[in-house]
């Protein structure tokens, strides 16, 4: 029904309804490339000799900014086979950090040269735009088209929207993301198969989904008095949850082979977070989010104590919102599955600093709860919010570069 709905006009609907779900998106999209384009063009000319981009730069030099220099210097370089380190013997920041698919991509479209720059980006447009689409689709299986298409505006608004335009593997991460939750919604799981090796080797977050196949498989399970569940589907959930386990350790294997050090990919990951803390004290799962409330309440001034407290708050908020939220509850199971397993890999996995918000966006499937108020009210002021800290996201990390992320 809703794949129909994408070339489609109801002449029935009101307003901008009428219009095909694919055109009212593809207008929305590039509206919204638009405006994030204009913001680009304000924070190149308040850049200021503090920003890492020096004064006045080019819209170009910020798309292609911050970590998008990884992946060009995959694409030129590939990945060492003997880490760097510094004066201390620690490891310092590499090319392991990062997954293949995304540079080697735009590498076959664009060359190792200055045309990879544009075929990145332009990867990373496409991209977003059919993750829009694909994340309709899935929001239609439990909204109607108002709020569903309000969704994708909020989406393609989002304060991290900035993603879409910009030479990372983000964009490409979610197009595969959304197609694997609307695969799963749908129970076509053959085509999971895919979809998991092109997350793992796209963007860190596969053993999220394998949490997720896991959750998944209980209430399936436990809904089967609902909805039957075939042997041939337990087959295809369990053997799915052991490849995207399998998968999301293959990266580490792979560069523990490629460099001779067993844990090359851990010490890299572990280089970033020097850059916040003194040390990085190997890891444990679940330490790093402690580690971090307590550092950032004592840079605030407001005391360790209080972080761990707020810490501990925000975590019940979300499981409760997540549980019981009427409005998330109506997103259903696929959706509210994923983003706890993913809020649960996060805390495991991810020390928070300057690219918290960033990692945030694989929960986007999320703002059709947002969009579920039919209030013009509400709806105006989630975008205007939206546009508002879109523009403070990408005036602080760009405009101002290092000088905002300076710690006292």
């Amino acid at each position: 029904m809703a794949l129909a709905e994408l070339i489609r006009s109801d002449g029935e609907a009101p307003g901008w309804l009428r219009l095909p779900a694919l055109v009212r998106i593809v207008i929305v999209y590039l509206a919204a490339r638009v405006i994030t384009t204009g913001f680009f063009w304000g924070a190149a000319q308040l850049s200021t000799v503090g920003s890492r981009f020096g004064p006045h730069p080019s819209v170009g030099s910020l798309l292609m900014g911050w970590d998008a220099q990884w992946y060009w210097f995959i694409a030129v370089h590939g990945y060492p086979t003997t880490l760097p380190t510094d004066d201390s013997g620690a490891v310092t920041q590499n090319q392991w950090a990062f997954m293949p698919v995304y540079p080697y991509l735009a590498r076959l479209f664009g060359g190792e040269g200055a045309g990879w720059q544009p075929a990145a980006i332009g990867i990373s447009l496409v991209a977003g735009l059919l993750a829009c689409i694909v994340l309709y689709l899935l929001l239609r299986e439990r909204l109607d088209q108002d709020a569903a298409t309000w969704a994708i505006v909020f989406f393609a608004c989002a304060p991290l929207a900035a993603i879409f335009q910009i030479g990372y593997a983000e964009s490409l991460f979610l197009l595969w993301l959304f197609l694997a939750l609307w695969c799963t919604q749908r129970r076509r799981y053959g085509w999971l198969y895919p979809l998991v090796l092109l997350m793992a080797f796209t963007r860190p977050g596969v053993l999220a989904f394998a949490l997720f196949l896991a959750l998944h498989g209980v209430h399936r399970w436990f809904a089967r008095h609902r909805e039957r569940l075939r042997a041939g589907e337990v087959v295809h959930i369990v053997a799915l949850g052991l490849l995207s386990a399998a998968a999301g350790f293959a990266w580490p294997v792979i560069a523990g082979l490629a460099t001779g050090v067993p844990d090359a990919y851990m010490q890299t990951e572990l280089s970033w977070r020097r850059g916040w803390i003194a040390g990085d004290g190997g890891f444990a799962p679940f330490e790093a989010f402690w580690q971090a409330a307590g550092f950032w309440f004592r840079t605030w001034g407001l005391g360790e104590v209080t972080g761990f407290i707020a810490l501990i708050v925000v975590v019940v908020a979300l499981a409760l919102v997540l549980v019981f939220g009427p409005r998330v509850r109506r997103l259903g199971p696929e959706i509210r599955l994923w983003s706890a397993s993913y809020l649960m890999y996060l805390m495991a996995v991810f020390f928070p600093q300057s690219s918290v918000f960033r990692l945030l966006v694989p929960l986007s499937p999320l703002w059709g709860a947002a969009a579920v108020p039919r209030s013009r009210a509400w709806r105006f002021g989630v975008l205007a919010g939206c546009l508002a800290g879109q523009w403070w996201w990408i005036y602080n990390m760009y405009g101002l570069g290092y000088t905002y992320w300076q710690i006292p």
